[in-house]
């Protein structure tokens, strides 16, 4: 009698929902709490005033350069009262190295003015009231939420998340509103504050725009980009 062959292996069955799987998911959230337990919020503040200001400094500029010239400014006008009186001239000064100074004084005196007229001189701690605080966009208003509340509204979807978000299959969308809708969805919601936090972290040290350092992430593994640069 001849030897019975041997079955072919059968290649593993991969999820219907492929990258979104939740068991993916999960193993992304969980390597992320191993590789950065503490991820916080790297602009200083000591209040969600100042976070809020900060935050709006931090447009198309790094937050060390805003970490460099909030000293200074909080100094001078340590709160919102004091800097809705700010002469735009001063404020324009201490801030101008972080690039379009002039729209980001104008846009922290109308948030100081709009704090102190309609809201007392609090931060507010809805979504729907920050947005209309002259430069508070969603981002912003879900960075003071997050970090200064606890309140998960939404997830910060900065340029880093944009980038690592798409590396990892996690959305598809062309502009960053897409992108924090899809994350919505499959981010369970007691996780969108620290996700941000945590591949902020991820995107700045690993996970670089153009080289990023396949070697040593603890993602890669759970990582099909195209553009990866080791495969293990």
């Amino acid at each position: 009698m001849s030897a019975t062959k041997a079955s072919p292996k059968k290649p593993p069955m991969k999820s219907p929902r492929g990258d979104l799987a939740p068991e993916r998911i999960a193993a992304i959230l969980a390597r992320l709490d191993e590789a950065y337990p503490n991820a916080v919020c790297a602009l200083n503040h000591k209040t969600p005033w100042e976070l809020l200001v900060a935050t709006i400094l931090s447009a198309q500029t790094t937050d060390v350069r805003v970490n460099m010239v909030t000293p200074e400014l909080f100094n001078r006008f340590p709160t919102p009262a004091a800097m809705a009186k700010a002469p735009i001239s001063e404020l324009e000064h201490i801030i101008r190295t972080t690039g379009f100074f002039r729209n980001k004084a104008k846009s922290i005196k109308g948030a100081a003015q709009a704090i102190v007229e309609r809201f007392n001189g609090e931060v507010p701690r809805t979504l729907d009231e920050l947005i209309t605080v002259p430069g508070a966009a969603r981002k912003t208003a879900n960075v003071v939420l997050g970090v200064s509340y606890g309140i998960a509204e939404g997830v910060v979807v900065d340029t880093h998340v944009f980038r690592i978000a798409h590396r990892l299959g996690l959305a598809k969308g062309d502009t960053p509103p897409k992108v924090e809708e899809e994350l919505m969805k499959v981010i369970p919601q007691k996780k969108w504050i620290d996700f941000s936090h945590q591949v902020i972290h991820h995107g700045r040290q690993v996970c670089i725009a153009r080289k990023p350092k396949c070697n040593i992430c603890n993602l890669e593994q759970l990582c099909h980009s195209k553009d990866k640069t080791w495969h293990s």
